[in-house]
């Protein structure tokens, strides 16, 4: 049985989000209309001056995605895709790329989970080598998006995710690994037996210090092992 390891993706992975820099894009193409910033501009701007948080930022530019994207046709959604993941595929965090490149050499079954579109996920993903990828996906009527997410229960809990993975694919938890970022990993980052939280956010951080987890933060050209 092949052994497993998860990822998250974006902040763990991806140096943005996917989510973000989808959104941006079809601002900029036209797709979603300007005034879709408004929905988060001052979220964003709250985040970069520090006086409140990625989450609620984040938060903003899903809402103004679900708002949009009902009507988009997918053929435009993915063709901007592919053009921002052939930008930004490179924008990656060093620890995080040479460790996957070093259990693709061991052979681990490597799965990635994101709650960003699963159509840029699994485009993003490609080079990657990644076995298997779980995302957001959005229900289309004659070729266009109605605005509704499927299956949500399943990917609103990323230890289901990692359940149904091993046993549709009949993988082991036996030295498995998981890789995170935010609360919303701690699901998954408890089933395994080498749980990482990379670069974490404040609830992250005070649950690895509780459970005796390993930190790992990555900032300019140092990886800090904590």
């Amino acid at each position: 049985m092949r052994k497993v390891a998860v990822f998250d993706i974006d902040g763990t992975i991806f140096r943005s989000s996917l989510l973000i820099e989808l959104t941006e894009a079809f601002i900029q193409n036209g797709i979603f209309p300007i005034s879709a910033r408004k929905i988060y501009a001052k979220s964003y701007k709250n985040w970069l001056d520090r006086r409140d948080s990625y989450d609620k930022y984040i938060a903003g530019v899903v809402k103004s995605f679900d708002r949009h994207i009902k009507g988009v046709e997918r053929a435009e959604f993915l063709a901007i895709a592919k053009k921002v993941v052939a930008f930004h595929q490179n924008r990656v965090y060093r620890h995080t790329r040479d460790l996957i490149k070093k259990l693709r050499a061991r052979n681990y079954y490597l799965l990635a989970i994101s709650k960003s579109p699963r159509d840029i996920v699994e485009e993003f993903c490609k080079k990657l080598g990644f076995d298997k990828i779980y995302g957001l996906v959005y229900e289309t009527k004659n070729e266009k998006f109605t605005g509704k997410v499927l299956y949500w229960n399943l990917m609103r809990n990323k230890a289901k995710i990692l359940r149904r993975a091993v046993k549709k694919e009949g993988l082991t938890l036996k030295s498995s690994i998981g890789v995170g970022d935010s609360e919303s990993d701690i699901a998954f980052l408890k089933l395994v037996e080498r749980p990482i939280c990379f670069n974490p956010n404040s609830k992250l951080y005070r649950r690895a210090k509780r459970s005796g987890w390993s930190v790992v933060v990555e900032r300019k050209d140092v990886i800090y092992r904590l």
